[in-house]
């Protein structure tokens, strides 16, 4: 029987013959330094941990937050009864600024110039397209603009609003373009102020002089932070405006979209403070139609901030007059063969062919 001795010298000579390859010592003779140091199991470092749990607070912020805000919401009637337009591809969100006071203080009313009671009646009208492919739209109807109202003969479009509320106004849209309603939005003079001032103002930049005795405006040209009340005024204006109604579509899309940006930047969804007061004043200041709720509120708020970013279009109904005399007054006539292409190509789901009607 081989002695450690003669294991020993056998290693030795095997080592000394085959020095070029390792070779292991037997296993008699390895010390303990030589054998490998059990695997002890990782755990998981701090830091992984921590910003895991940062992130899910983090979501569940961004969700708890506007849902709770907006479980508020105030909802009115908008779809018409009997026969409707054919469902497009897509998304079709009517908007309406009424000239509702509520939320209005009573000096922000003299401010203003608006009276304590309002006429009930729509000073915008915009329509939001959000496709299922393609760029989102933001068409603007002019409130002068001249249509039939159904039961109610031509008028200006913003008085199916004082006519019917929000189901005439639907109606009306839907007579003229042809085109779905999917939701309805309304927001007033005081939810709007209210919107603004919640993101600590939002700024415009004049292209001239602002001297405006009806809307009760004073402006310089060039950008400018304007708080709630100032910011109503501007979309307002139109008397010093030399494009008239045309030239106020314009500023009410530029300054729908530049809160759209702001509101969804992160240095507005990242302070809770902020974050949280304009999602109340956001549940406080839009009434909404029947079935629409944050789920198509959110869509609606990121297709305003892609347009806001130059990743969608802002249009205006093509006109052929901005001055049409009739027995309901001055008013806007749109390019009936331009007008009903648009609509065309809307209820296609074609948004690459809106370009030609930019604005």
């Amino acid at each position: 029987m081989a002695s450690r001795a003669d294991d020993d010298l056998d290693w030795l000579y095997r080592r000394g013959r085959y020095a070029d390859q390792p070779v292991s010592p037997p296993a008699a003779t390895r010390s303990r330094a030589d054998a490998p140091a059990p695997r002890r199991a990782r755990r998981p470092r701090r830091w992984r941990r921590g910003l895991l749990l940062a992130l899910v607070a983090l979501v569940v912020y961004l969700i708890a937050v506007p849902v709770v805000a907006w479980s508020g919401l105030g909802h009115a009637d908008y779809a018409p009864r009997g026969s409707r337009p054919a469902d497009q591809p897509g998304t079709l969100l009517l908007l309406a600024g009424s000239d509702s006071r509520e939320g209005l203080t009573v000096e922000q009313q003299g401010e203003l110039g608006t009276g304590s009671e309002g006429g009930n009646v729509a000073d915008t009208i915009m329509l939001l397209y959000l496709p299922a492919s393609g760029r989102p739209a933001l068409v603007s109807l002019p409130r002068d603009s001249y249509v039939a109202i159904p039961g109610h003969g031509r008028n200006k479009i913003n008085a199916a609003f004082a006519l019917g509320g929000p189901t005439l106004l639907t109606a009306t849209v839907e007579q003229a373009t042809g085109l779905r309603v999917d939701g309805f939005l309304e927001i007033g003079f005081g939810g709007f102020v209210g919107i603004i001032d919640a993101l600590g103002g939002i700024e415009q930049c004049p292209t001239y002089d602002i001297k405006d005795e009806w809307a009760h405006l004073d402006l310089k040209k060039g950008c400018q932070t304007m708080d709630g009340v100032t910011a109503l005024k501007y979309v307002r204006m139109r008397h010093a405006d030399p494009l008239g109604d045309l030239g106020r579509v314009q500023r009410q899309r530029g300054m729908v979209t530049a809160v759209a940006k702001k509101a969804l930047s992160p240095w507005v969804v990242l302070n809770p403070v902020t974050y949280w007061q304009l999602n109340r004043a956001g549940a406080a200041a839009l009434t909404a139609g029947t079935g629409t709720g944050l789920p198509q509120i959110a869509p609606a708020a990121l297709g305003f901030w892609s347009i806001s970013r130059g990743d969608g279009l802002t249009l205006t109904v093509p006109v052929s007059d901005v001055d049409l005399k009739t027995p309901v007054g001055s008013v806007v006539q749109w390019d009936k063969a331009k007008s009903t292409r648009l609509f065309e190509l809307i209820a296609r789901g074609d948004t690459a062919g809106l370009d030609q009607f930019k604005s």
